[in-house]
């Protein structure tokens, strides 16, 4: 009888143990996934346009996993391979085909981040003035490939972050002016440089790389109720 005491004892002990450990890799996970989280919001804000261009950019986008626990395949279809931006003078939206990330809306006059994620109907916002980023040093190189027509140089970022290369036309240029207090993604250090928009992207840190390319650009005039947050909209801020 006390044999049989011992191994039952024994048993629940082994299952506590590995009940133990599934928490830990859960909790893990999903303080690995809410870090993942706040640097893809300031990657997708570091690729949208300015205020010279008014009508929608199509982006095709292709994410690249470094982390053994989340697959390649994973980050494109949280985040998305195909994003549309558009955007009015100073404000900007973008939507995504992921099923995580569904869109994202940049407001100037509160210069607030809105971004909707599908695991939830509460709306969060970024305050654009905060970076957590910083920038280490910026590299220009001229002439270095064409997109859609244009001719760009490209600006490379070493951040504290990883690395961010952008390649830009100075024909589509932006009033900097605009977002000298968005911060957030390193999006005015950029502009301060190139003095125009970005027609390619690409972002490397620890977690991933994103290549994100425009693919089709459609100059026309929008609506500005296209830029504001829907009535009884519950917001809240980011946890990220």
């Amino acid at each position: 009888m006390a044999k049989k005491n011992k191994m039952a004892s024994s048993s629940r002990t082994e299952i506590n143990k590995s009940e133990i450990k599934t928490r830990i890799n859960r909790n893990s996970k999903i303080e690995t996934m809410k870090h993942i989280l706040t640097i893809l919001l300031s990657v997708i804000t570091a690729t949208v346009f300015g205020q010279t261009f008014e009508g929608e950019i199509t982006y095709q986008n292709s994410y690249t996993s470094k982390l053994p626990n989340i697959e390649t395949e994973q980050f494109n279809t949280m985040m998305g391979t195909t994003q549309k931006y558009s955007i009015k003078i100073g404000d900007y939206k973008s939507s995504s085909n992921g099923s995580l990330f569904q869109r994202q809306l940049y407001i100037n006059k509160n210069n607030k981040l809105y971004n909707k994620m599908s695991n939830s109907e509460t709306v969060y916002w970024n305050d654009a003035n905060i970076n957590p980023d910083s920038i280490i040093n910026i590299e220009l190189n001229e002439d270095v490939t064409e997109i859609l027509g244009y001719k760009c140089d490209e600006v490379v970022l070493y951040c504290l972050s990883g690395v961010q290369k952008y390649y830009y036309n100075q024909e589509i240029g932006v009033d900097i002016s605009l977002f000298k207090n968005h911060l957030f993604g390193n999006w005015y250090d950029f502009l301060k440089v190139s003095k125009s928009l970005p027609l390619k992207s690409i972002i490397e840190n620890q977690q991933f790389t994103l290549v994100s390319v425009a693919t089709e650009i459609k100059e026309m005039k929008l609506d500005k109720q296209e830029f504001q947050l829907p009535e009884n909209t519950q917001v809240a801020k980011s946890p990220y």
